[in-house]
């Protein structure tokens, strides 16, 4: 659900608009058309930490990229460690460091450890000026430029995210209108299953305008930078992701124009586009061969799956840095941090380079030189050539000593690309935000990116309902829109004639305006129709509270309408020794360890209760728990532990007890979160067996000085042989 600081009327978003980049800024992880190329000049060929070309370092250390627009440098990082660990959207003066402001937001029912926060890149809004961040526990925030909050949503929560011990999180993309951000998710319904999505909100609202499933279901996580390049006419979404796929979109809609699948893992890297060639890469498994890694060319102007290459060069671990095309070469670094120029239009390897032992940062190109850091630690800019390149600069970082990421025993570690901004260099290392060049900022006129608007054309091919994706209460009444594009993905109008459905939902529809039933509990779809074109929004409509759920009304084999990750995680209604219960069926596959969500992201101060039971096989007991508010009561069956745990891997954050408990039997597990008038929170829970009296006392508390004040109801399972729930409760405290 939305989390909106102020109050925002639901809005139909536009026609794609003019996108303008003035020369100067860094909008994007990888620069203003998010190829890792700067069209400046001037800029410094050498540097070092004794003060040449150093403008400052401040310690601000990240894995991220840092991104400028006018004179504000973002950049996105962890703040504190241990218990007090967030993560954090800084703002920095690009003269001289200092801090403007920062905005820190909490990690939640997430198993993304802490040496891995901040993933991702901030983006910034050339129209706004707002600026947009994507957590390593997948919650998105929209931030003024002044740092104030206008919204946030939780896909954690919403929509299931798999936010894994990796950690590897996609930065957002801003078009238009639309912020569109991704990440492996499973829900309900049609997208119930774990596929790796892609999510468009209102950049203004933060209201969901589309969803994209491209691919299959995902091997893992990934983060490869996404880009928008018009190849044929077309402007098209391009991104790799998790099933092993590279694939385009139409950015308006999130149609589907074409795939690829090159590898049996993730893949990291971006692409790189000159006139029709896409540059894909990877550096895992191939599909069709034993050699590890591959980049390759294909044709962009085709439709539908790619099963041919322009050339492919097998061999190459190109896992994680991005391709920059310069005329008509490529540059891309292998995973051994190996620097090696393609011609774009054959394959043919034309000169190595080595820089390092490990790479992760991608290069970038600007007056004429490569810029790029590596995770060995040195920094180098250098002057390629046709033959060969050369060396103008090459830096030792020094020895880190306040890592992000758990590596203080070398030189700081230096993960991500560089940002070009007004004459000066600016790049993140594992301890520091570094910026290099001239003391004044270059004085810049004119536009690095100018694109006209697009205006949609002929008949409509597609119908989107606005919003897409809705959490309601019964007896709520919402506005949607449909709205009509062309066969390239361009707005054309909205048709305010379109007639309007339910499938699933019990209420009243017409003219758009849809009103709940007050039957709680449902989940379906709301249907618009214009001529002979169909789009549809999914709503799920919560009970309010008090809750309480026997699933006495819910058939074997089902589950409550609306769950999300229910599917995925093998929950269904079963009748055990003549008692409808919830099981979790035995899985001994990844989907084992799961979470799932059963509210409303914004419900605060409530209990949550129910009764528990866990199956124990070859002497392995199951974990199971409750959620509320963001804090999770768990009982742990190896460990025999009663937890309190807002986020599992920051262990720092958990309190524990000893409480023994015994399999295939039944405990009563109880939750209370409040928010106090101090501003911290306060999570307290019980646990004892079904049968016997409520213990008086709780059993164990978490006083949360940075605690999170709302937060959706959800169920903690990890059961590889299966376990049970009924009678769930939960109350307003």
């Amino acid at each position: 659900m939305l989390k909106k600081s102020l109050i925002i009327l639901s809005l139909s978003v536009s026609a794609m608009a003019q996108r303008r980049v003035l020369l100067g800024d860094w909008p994007d992880q990888r620069g203003p058309n998010r190829d890792g190329v700067s069209l400046e000049k001037n800029l410094p060929e050498k540097w070092s930490l004794q003060g040449e070309n150093l403008l400052w370092r401040v310690p601000y250390g990240g894995r991220s990229a840092p991104v400028v627009m006018g004179n504000h440098l973002y950049v996105q990082n962890p703040s504190g460690r241990g218990a007090e660990e967030q993560e954090r959207v800084m703002c920095l003066d690009p003269d001289t460091g200092k801090v403007i402001w920062e905005y820190k937001f909490n990690i939640f029912q997430s198993d993304a450890p802490a040496h891995r926060v901040g993933w991702a890149s901030p983006a910034v809004d050339t129209e706004t000026g707002n600026v947009y961040a994507f957590g390593v526990g997948a919650t998105l925030v929209a931030l003024s430029k002044d740092g104030k909050l206008l919204w946030s949503r939780s896909v954690g929560e919403e929509f299931g995210a798999f936010t894994t011990h990796g950690g590897r999180t996609m930065s957002p993309l801003i078009d238009g209108d639309l912020v569109i951000v991704s990440s492996p998710v499973s829900t309900w319904g049609t997208m119930a299953n774990r596929s790796h999505r892609f999510i468009a909100m209102n950049k203004k609202t933060g209201d969901i305008v589309w969803i994209s499933t491209p691919g299959g279901r995902p091997y893992d996580t990934a983060y490869g930078a996404p880009m928008i390049a018009t190849i044929g006419g077309q402007r098209l979404l391009i991104c790799g992701i998790g099933d092993g796929g590279v694939y385009a979109m139409k950015p308006q809609t999130g149609e589907k124009v074409w795939g690829i699948v090159i590898a049996k893992r993730g893949i990291n890297t971006g692409v790189a586009v000159m006139g029709n060639t896409v540059i894909i890469s990877h550096g895992d498994e191939n599909l069709d061969s034993t050699d590890m890694g591959m980049v390759a060319a294909i044709d962009g102007s085709q439709k539908g799956e790619i099963k041919t290459f322009k050339w492919k060069f097998e061999g190459f671990l190109g896992g994680f840095s991005s391709p920059i095309v310069d005329g008509d070469r490529v540059y891309q670094i292998e995973n051994g941090s190996r620097m090696v120029a393609f011609d774009v239009v054959t394959g043919k390897q034309l000169w190595k380079q080595q820089l390092g032992t490990v790479q992760k940062a991608p290069p970038v190109l600007a007056d004429g030189k490569i810029y790029v850091g590596t995770e060995s630690g040195k920094f180098f800019i250098l002057k390629p050539h046709s033959d060969r390149a050369e060396i103008l600069s090459e830096v030792e970082m020094p020895n880190s000593k306040y890592s992000c990421c758990s590596a203080e025993e070398g030189p700081e570690q230096i993960l991500a690309g560089s940002a070009v901004s007004h004459g000066r260099v600016f790049f993140v290392s594992s301890d520091a935000v570094y910026a290099i060049g001239p003391k004044k900022a270059a004085a810049l006129k004119g536009t690095a990116i100018d694109e006209p608007a697009e205006k949609g054309e002929g008949a409509p091919a597609y119908l989107q309902v606005e919003p897409t994706e809705l959490v309601l209460n019964p007896g709520q009444t919402v506005k949607l829109h449909a709205r009509l594009f062309d066969d390239k993905g361009r707005f054309l109008r909205e048709d305010n004639s379109a007639t309007w459905s339910l499938t699933g939902l019990k209420g009243t529809v017409a003219g758009g305006s849809f009103t709940v039933s007050n039957d709680p509990t449902q989940a379906g779809l709301i249907v618009a129709t214009s001529g002979a074109l169909k789009g549809e929004a999914r709503a799920r409509v919560i009970h309010p509270l008090p809750w309480t759920e026997t699933f006495d009304e819910i058939p074997d084999g089902g589950a409550p309408a609306g769950w999300v990750n229910a599917t995925a995680g093998k929950f269904t209604v079963v009748t055990l020794n003549d008692q409808k219960v919830l099981q979790k069926a035995p899985d001994e596959t990844l989907f084992s360890r799961i979470r799932m969500f059963i509210g409303p992201t914004d419900w605060s101060n409530y209990t949550f209760e129910g009764d528990v039971r866990v199956n124990m096989k070859r002497r392995q007991m199951g974990d199971i728990g409750l959620t509320a508010q963001r804090y999770t009561l768990a009982l742990y069956g190896n460990e025999q532990k009663l937890k309190i745990e807002p986020w599992e891997p920051e262990i720092q954050r958990t309190v524990s007890v000893p409480f023994e408990w015994k399999p295939d039997a039944w405990y009563r597990l109880k939750l209370r979160v409040e928010n106090m008038p101090d501003g911290k929170v306060r999570a307290r829970g019980k646990a004892w067996p079904v049968g016997q009296a409520e213990p008086a006392d709780w059993m164990i508390e978490k006083i949360d000085p940075i605690g999170n004040k709302e937060g959706a109801p959800g169920i903690f399972a990890a059961a590889p042989f299966g376990l049970y729930l009924d009678n769930l409760k939960l109350t307003a405290n």
